[in-house]
């Protein structure tokens, strides 16, 4: 177990952030349960990936405290690992497949320390789990869109952390690396390691989370996806946008 645990590995109190003037997130209280996977769930706009985004520590928030086992994140960074959204990532990088594995094991390392083997069998091994290991010479714009989505969460499997935040993991990939990437969360949930996903298919949150977050600029509801995520509360997490969700989660 990590000298780091703790029953909730992520705190946050009071959270509000503004881009603009304009509030995205108003007054956010979480405790984030220990060896879960949620789902993070609400329309456009949300505030999904600004929670993200002030959890890491990324942008400046107006109101709130964050902590991560306790501590401020700087304290503790190498332990969160993140998955940015594809649109974030520039594709045309000169970077290979092992390059970007490989940038997982830098949080460990002291500025100037060099990788050495262990980091190089620990990107290895996360690699294969993720089935691109006769990928890794490639250069990452070369992929397809569920193999790069393949890479960083391979990236963030060699940065061994407690706490993986995935941003729409599952947006322009195919339905064997949705799977691949369920069945690593759920090995992960095994571990007593912690993920959050935004995730935007309603019809498969009960299937893939045992916990959920439905959020749109504050927190809707947090718990238990078998008692959270019900009609009620996604009908105010989406207004009127439910008739169109409506088929798609309870039918």
């Amino acid at each position: 177990m990590s000298p780091y645990h703790s029953a909730f590995p992520i705190s946050v109190k009071g959270l509000s952030v503004s881009y603009d003037r304009k509030r995205v997130l108003t007054n956010i209280f979480l405790e984030l349960k220990a060896g879960t996977i949620c789902g993070v769930v609400g329309p456009n706009g949300a505030g999904k990936s600004t929670l993200f985004k002030a959890i890491l520590d990324l942008i400046d928030i107006n109101t709130g405290n964050i902590k991560i086992h306790g501590q401020d994140i700087d304290e503790v960074r190498a332990r969160i690992a993140y998955v940015p959204q594809k649109d974030d990532v520039d594709w045309t990088f000169p970077a290979t497949v092992q390059d970007i594995v490989l940038m997982g094991r830098y949080p460990h390392k002291k500025i100037f320390q060099s990788l050495n083997k262990d980091d190089y069998r620990m990107a290895e091994q996360a690699m294969k789990d993720l089935a691109i290991e006769d990928l890794k010479d490639r250069q990452i714009g070369q992929l397809s869109g569920g193999q790069q989505q393949r890479v960083f969460i391979a990236r963030a499997l060699a940065q061994e952390a407690d706490i993986f935040l995935l941003d729409e993991p599952f947006v322009g990939v195919d339905m064997l690396t949705e799977e691949k990437i369920i069945a690593l969360l759920q090995r992960l949930r095994s571990e007593g390691k912690t993920t959050l996903v935004v995730h935007h298919d309603l019809s498969t949150v009960h299937e893939y989370f045992d916990h959920v977050i439905l959020l749109n600029q504050r927190l809707v509801a947090y718990g238990a996806t078998n008692t959270t995520f019900t009609e009620e509360n996604v009908s105010r997490t989406y207004g009127a946008q439910l008739n169109i969700l409506h088929k798609t989660a309870w039918n």
